[in-house]
């Protein structure tokens, strides 16, 4: 029996825990951080914040390392992260609330409710010199976005130097205007453009911002405070700067984050991004988590329907396609969740029912020694509480 984490991908210090929430506090053991300290050491990882629940409680919240090495702050539980593609699994289960209310279905073709995608193509043949297209055999439907068989791209052209720049609305007519890199349903390609068009399915069925429609209808009812696509300027302070391994492979060093346009808490240049445009803490990210173990309820709250939650975490991509993916969420088995890019991580265990979240800033590791982060931390919470 396995426990399979989703990856994205001076000496410091252990730090013990600090500033705990009180639905955190009086838990116990504390196996994390020694497990991370020899990482810590090697210079290898400048810092992380991990944690560990049930649907009921919160078993282990550590904090190793630190958040800012040239100005020796500690990391803390409380420290934000940019959780990126963390964000999809988020805008996922927005959508599936609509699902459940009767006002859009996942075979819908895409086009119901956004016209900008009526009569658009397929690339049949494309070398250096010409491209040819045709009619794809039928439009891209809800399903294929939130499973990435739609054939969308990436990211678009307009979506240069940063992600943010232009409005929701805008952003996914530019998805639009382009056509398809392969026929709906054939393959699986990983797409920001998807998920973003889901945001702006919500935003069109709802009637609100997307952001919005977050706030309204996860965030604060979850409690998740410090999750926000602009942190304020209390939040910036808490962010845990980013890093990679410099070009001799000797040592981390900073790096910014460079999908984004600074400052993050400028609403009026910075747009949301459904695909990845996040900022959390672990136990903001584990509120989420542990819904979702409980199938859709928390709190005495329903978030979702139960064959929501089923249909979201199970595998949704055809039998031909070889990746498992189900609406929003990596699947395998029992196991499902999502990574970020700069190496946060989800994952949900209905066997072992464990909620662990890895919170890092790393975007790119000094040596291989970086990916055995990840699993170093799923071993020790597995180890301590997988019974």
């Amino acid at each position: 029996m396995s426990f399979r984490p989703f990856l994205a991908v001076a000496a410091l210090v252990a730090l013990p825990l600090l500033s705990l929430p009180a639905w955190a506090q009086d838990q116990a053991p504390k196996p994390i951080a020694p497990r991370l300290q020899p990482f810590v050491d090697s210079h290898v990882l400048p810092g992380a914040v991990t944690l560990v629940a049930t649907r009921d409680k919160v078993l282990d919240l550590s904090a190793v390392g630190y958040a800012d090495v040239a100005a020796k702050k500690a990391m803390t539980p409380d420290s934000l992260f940019w959780i990126a593609s963390m964000s999809k699994p988020i805008a996922a289960a927005a959508f599936m609330m609509l699902v459940d209310e009767g006002k859009v279905k996942v075979d819908d073709p895409v086009e119901k409710y956004l016209p900008e995608f009526k009569g658009q193509m397929v690339i049949a043949e494309q070398d250096a010199a010409h491209m040819l297209l045709r009619k794809p055999k039928h439009p891209i439907l809800i399903r294929n976005i939130l499973t990435h068989t739609s054939g969308l791209a990436g990211h678009s052209p307009i979506e240069v130097p940063t992600l943010d720049l232009f409005p929701l609305a805008t952003r996914v007519r530019s998805y639009a205007a382009m056509p398809l890199l392969f026929e709906p349903d054939t393959k699986y390609l990983y797409s920001n453009e998807g998920i973003n068009t889901v945001g702006r399915i919500i935003e069109v069925v709802s009637g609100q911002k997307y952001e919005d429609f977050l706030d309204a209808r996860l965030f604060k009812p979850l409690g998740m405070k410090d999750t926000t696509f602009w942190p304020d300027k209390a939040q910036v302070a808490r962010i845990a700067k980013s890093y990679k391994g410099n070009k001799e492979k000797t040592d981390i060093e900073e790096t910014p984050v460079g999908q984004l346009r600074y400052p993050l808490d400028d609403r009026q240049n910075r747009e949301p991004m459904p695909a990845g445009g996040l900022f959390s803490t672990a136990a903001d990210v584990a509120r989420f988590g542990q819904m979702l173990l409980r199938a859709g309820e928390m709190d005495g709250k329903r978030y979702l329907s139960e064959a929501a939650v089923k249909q979201m975490t199970s595998k949704q991509t055809p039998d031909e396609v070889k990746s498992s993916y189900g609406f929003g969420y990596a699947v395998n088995g029992a196991t499902f969740g999502h990574g970020g890019a700069y190496s946060t991580n989800l994952s949900v265990d209905s066997q072992f029912g464990l909620v662990l979240v890895f919170m890092v800033q790393n975007a790119g590791w000094l040596n291989d020694d970086g990916k055995k982060i990840l699993p170093a931390f799923t071993k020790a919470a597995v180890d301590t509480f997988g019974k």
